[in-house]
């Protein structure tokens, strides 16, 4: 088996915001991993740090945003040879020219706020091969054209010449993935693809994503909250809580061997069709204000598990398999036995057998 080729390496990030109440710590030590042709989920509910962590990685933070400490190594090909960048240390012009677009790119939640609304959708699929490769316009004619079927836009002359608002939402997300595509970036960022789409457009805009990532052999950050479309396309998952990663592992692990109370929350709250209670469970209170400093375990306050150590001392990450770990302080050998609810291990189960 090849050995796996580390895309994105990301260590001990912290990123916080000057706000008008005082400063935010909006992420607090994240580390991650990714790799060539593979795809991570990055969950968590809103405010958890899932998009400030992708912004970071785009470079495209906001004017108000502080790294306090961290690495975000990006592995790209230059031809054959891999070059390695610390993106905390290019300037946001060097970002532009270097790396964003050409060799990352994101998807965006909603593509009215990512399509320029006065220019037509050939120039926009077409802008990116003329600014990075300079190549002829109707080169990129011919190849935007081709983006535009390959997404399963029909009657992709006519869309060359159409502008944003006369597509419905579906077709408008379809553009922002060519444009995405237009010029074979090796890293694809999709932040909540499918959220303004209706079910049916989701399912296409996900099988979408997933053929191209086969055919070109692209890696892909997913940022959700919904499991559901975590079950289907990612390899791995990382959980996130209050800006830190609380469980990372492969999806099997995650879905069905999830260790930590947090995730155990997150997935009794996903809809269901065979369980008994007809009320959709929700995690207890709120997370915590990030504005205020942490002490010990940050869900500890919603946690109806919580040890008396989690007051006092931020768990580490124990490792549960050579893919698996969760921060939590149950999982500490001296922890009394704790087993996840009932209702959610029948929920695995059925799981389990409907994987079979």
């Amino acid at each position: 088996m090849n050995e796996r080729e580390k895309v994105l390496e990301i260590r001990d990030l912290s990123v916080s915001f000057n706000a008008s109440a005082g400063l935010m710590n909006a992420i607090r030590s994240v580390d991650l991993d990714l790799y060539r042709g593979e795809t991570l989920a990055i969950v968590g509910e809103s405010g958890s740090g899932k998009s400030v962590t992708m912004k970071s990685t785009m470079g495209i933070l906001d004017k108000n945003a502080v790294v306090n400490s961290g690495v975000i190594n990006f592995t790209y090909h230059r031809g054959e040879k891999p070059v390695t960048v610390d993106i905390l240390k290019l300037s946001k012009q060097e970002m532009r020219r270097r790396l964003n677009g050409k060799h990352m790119a994101m998807i965006f939640q909603d593509p009215m706020t990512s399509l320029d609304p006065t220019m037509t959708i050939g120039k926009q699929i077409m802008e990116g091969m003329i600014w990075y490769y300079g190549t002829p316009k109707a080169e990129a004619y011919a190849k935007a054209l081709a983006l535009l079927e390959e997404v399963g836009l029909t009657e992709p002359e006519k869309r060359m010449r159409q502008y944003p608002h006369q597509l419905s939402g579906g077709m408008r997300q379809r553009v922002v993935i060519a444009i995405a595509l237009a010029c074979d970036p090796e890293l694809l960022i999709c932040g909540e693809p499918t959220t303004a789409l209706d079910v049916t457009i989701q399912a296409k805009i996900i099988e979408l994503i997933q053929r191209i990532q086969q055919e070109r052999g692209i890696s892909v950050i997913y940022i959700t909250h919904d499991l559901g479309i975590v079950a289907k396309v990612a390899d791995y998952v990382n959980v996130m809580y209050a800006g830190k990663i609380v469980e990372k592992g492969t999806v099997d692990e995650i879905y069905f061997d999830p260790r930590h109370p947090y995730t155990w929350g997150l997935l009794s709250a996903m809809p269901d069709l065979d369980t008994e209670d007809n009320r959709l469970y929700t995690i207890p209170g709120s997370p915590p204000n990030l504005k205020n400093k942490i002490v010990g375990d940050a869900f500890a306050p919603r946690n109806i598990y919580a040890l008396k150590i989690d007051e006092r001392a931020e768990p580490p990450m124990f490792q549960i398999s050579d893919t698996h770990f969760a921060s939590t302080w149950l999982l500490d050998p001296r922890a009394p036995k704790v087993d996840m609810p009932p209702e959610l291990k029948a929920r695995i189960d059925r799981m389990k057998k409907e994987a079979e």
